[in-house]
């Protein structure tokens, strides 16, 4: 275990640091890490003193990005140059500049990575205490609870910035898409689809002057991190909005043409919408979403569809011949139950329709 973590590479990207990257670098190095790799991310010249300072300390390599590309971009440049420039890297472990990652919670991540470099090691904070800031005890709350209902991904900290990676994992991480915080949310993303499992580790939440010093925009970099979640779900709001539309007119026409077969109508009308809004829904979710385009997805597809039109067809009809409503009324009634179906079948198409094509295996 202790030649697998003297192998091991640190990885720090920093943007206009001050003394705490200093701070960070002197915790390493008494810990025994020997290679340091800091990325200057377009600091600029009235910066280069810490960065000069850092470098003195023995390991340590400072990678320049001659203007900021942001945090994703300055983790993918030192694992590049880990793949490049360290044949006998074992692994890396991301750590944050502002020193709130405590060096024994750094060992102990290093140290769960070498008992299965195959995992991929989360340090953990808990948002639970007193001392966390709102907004971070907020932030982590809502996406948490995003990663779980629309990726099926149980973890406690999605923004964890303290990370072992194991070197077998780093040409995955090299393709993934992000150069600034949402890199980090598009990891965890990635890990599921590729099926790379993690570990989480249980770490100190250390906030230095209620994390004054992060560079993380609040608005800005969070509409880029839940823009990449809801992406996963934007397939089945376009195909609904579709569906009821077409259900609004096909109930139309039919009830002008038929007006006496009311559940007839709602049958065909509910069974028109659905293939039309199907087939947008599955070229969607095959070419965007899920990526998946195997034919055994398609047959899955189809089967969860006539379940789910049985269930649309007859819930519509019972509420509307028990709460007697018009054409608008069945509408309203159709967009309740399918928001409800939609709850499950999303669920269903995550877990079963596309899971075993994503990777082909």
């Amino acid at each position: 275990m202790n030649e697998f973590i003297q192998h091991m590479s640190v990885v720090l990207p920093s943007y206009k640091p001050d003394e705490k990257l200093i701070a960070v670098v002197e915790g390493l190095t008494q810990k025994g890490f020997t290679d340091i790799l800091i990325v200057n991310d377009g600091s600029g010249s009235d910066y280069n003193n810490v960065f000069e300072k850092a470098a003195s300390y023995p390991g340590v390599t400072v990678l320049v990005h001659p203007v900021n590309k942001g945090k994703g971009c300055g983790l993918k440049t030192a694992f590049r140059y880990c793949l490049e420039n360290r044949p006998d890297c074992t692994g890396v472990i991301t750590v944050d500049g502002d020193n709130q990652h405590h060096p024994d919670d750094i060992m102990a991540c290093c140290e769960k990575l070498a008992e299965d470099p195959s995992y991929v090691i989360l340090g953990a904070r808990d948002f639970s205490g007193d001392d966390v800031p709102p907004r971070s005890k907020f932030g982590n709350v809502l996406t948490r609870s995003i990663f779980r209902f629309a990726c099926g991904i149980k973890i406690t900290d999605t923004q964890t910035g303290l990370r072992a990676i194991g070197r077998e994992h780093l040409p995955l991480m090299l393709e993934i898409q992000g150069d600034r915080y949402e890199y980090e949310t598009n990891m965890l993303l990635e890990m599921k689809a590729h099926y790379v499992d993690f570990k989480e580790v249980t770490i100190r939440t250390i906030y230095i002057d209620d994390n004054d010093s992060s560079h993380f925009n609040p608005l800005k970099d969070s509409i880029k991190i839940y823009k990449t979640i809801f992406a996963f779900i934007a397939s089945s709001v376009i195909s609904c909005v579709l569906d009821l539309v077409l259900f609004f007119l096909f109930i139309t026409l039919l009830s002008h043409f038929m007006p006496e077969g009311e559940n007839l109508n709602i049958v065909l009308a509910t069974g028109g919408a659905r293939i039309c809004s199907s087939l947008c829904n599955y070229t969607l979710n095959r070419k965007k979403v899920f990526r998946s385009g195997g034919k055994s997805s398609l047959v899955r597809y189809y089967i969860l569809c006539v379940i789910q039109f049985a269930a649309s067809a007859g819930l519509v009809s019972l509420f509307s011949w028990f709460f007697h409503t018009g054409n608008l009324g069945k509408t309203v009634l159709k967009a309740i139950v399918d928001t409800l179906l939609f709850l499950v079948s999303y669920q269903i198409q995550r877990e079963w329709v596309f899971k075993n094509d994503k990777t082909g295996r």
